[in-house]
């Protein structure tokens, strides 16, 4: 009699082990995906990213730009946002897109390419690169629809193109057909989640050619402003404003002729996002760095983890 009882005891032990173990083993393999997390129900629609490289604190704050002022009003904004080491352009914008520092993804000047580098990256796809918010994105939301447009020759250098579903380069420092080309993209696939970098270093090179706070270099950002005026408005007549999130981001500011050192007016930098869920008219007082672009933005696609390499994190204030 014991042991028939031992033995229904010890069967049911097993059945709950069996259950027990299978809810972990579902749970580690979600963990250890590259995404770990598939997008929550609540998600943004569409991402915009407008880069203006070169952009700084004293540069925005003293242009005139009526038409950012107005995008601002729906969301917030940071004066204190640190680029990465160095502040120069190609670290800073992979950071930006790959939520890690030059000690993570490797690229440590403008010089950098696949081919020849001094540091490895920590983590890289079956391509060499390190993995980007373009891959998580189209790793883990089959409908994801992603665009790059650029007008630096090098900047798309550490970014695997086969994660871009439209890619357009413009050369001599020209940037309106770009912002052409994003609005078209985003009106043909309205229906999808959509992630846009559009992104201009005509306001870098005028700091270069005539010096940081020159007139000729806020007159550069103050073309800017009309180009984003036109595509906000562009977006609100097509009825894709409303859905839509748009982060402003650089990645240095500049004194003199240059930048790449380590004053305050080249590693502080404007940063900004908009749109649903996000607080209006509000200055973002919470520590803030160019790696966690990429992070917000898995934020505003329902991710709740980022992928282990990464570094950056979500400045939760930014949320209502």
């Amino acid at each position: 009699m014991k042991t028939r009882i031992y033995s229904s005891v010890f069967s049911v032990c097993i059945v709950a082990v069996m259950a027990f173990s299978a809810s972990i083993f579902v749970g580690c393999k979600s963990s250890e995906n590259a995404s770990r997390n598939e997008p929550a129900a609540k998600q943004a629609k569409r991402v915009v990213i407008i880069g203006l490289d070169g952009l700084s604190v004293d540069g925005y704050k003293t242009a005139k730009h009526p038409n950012l002022d107005k995008l601002m009003a729906d969301g917030v904004i940071s004066f204190t946002t640190r680029t990465v080491m160095p502040s120069v352009t190609l670290p800073n914008w992979t950071s930006h897109l790959t939520g890690s520092g030059p000690e993570q993804h490797g690229v440590d000047g403008n010089g950098w390419t696949l081919d020849k580098h001094a540091l490895p990256a920590i983590e890289i796809d079956s391509d060499g690169y390190y993995p980007s918010v373009f891959k998580i994105l189209k790793d883990n939301m089959a409908n994801m629809k992603t665009a790059y447009y650029y007008n630096w020759g090098n900047l798309i250098k550490p970014i695997n193109q086969k994660y871009l579903d439209e890619v357009s380069f413009q050369e001599d420092d020209k940037y309106l057909e770009n912002y052409n080309k994003a609005l078209n993209f985003a009106k043909q696939n309205r229906q999808n989640p959509t992630l846009i970098f559009l992104y201009s270093v005509h306001t870098d090179h005028a700091g270069h050619k005539h010096k940081w706070m020159s007139p000729e270099y806020i007159t550069a950002i103050e073309d800017a402003d009309k180009a984003i005026g036109r595509l906000i408005e562009d977006f609100k007549s097509e009825g894709l404003y409303r859905d839509a999130h748009f982060l402003l981001i650089t990645d240095h500011g500049g004194r003199g002729n240059g930048h790449g050192g380590m004053s305050p007016v080249e590693m502080n930098v404007p940063w900004a996002v908009t749109g649903p869920g996000i607080k209006k008219g509000a200055v973002l007082e919470e520590p803030n760095n160019n790696t966690n672009t990429a992070a917000v933005i898995l934020r505003l696609f329902g991710f709740s983890e980022n992928p282990k390499a990464w570094v950056g994190e979500v400045p939760e204030s930014i949320f209502e």
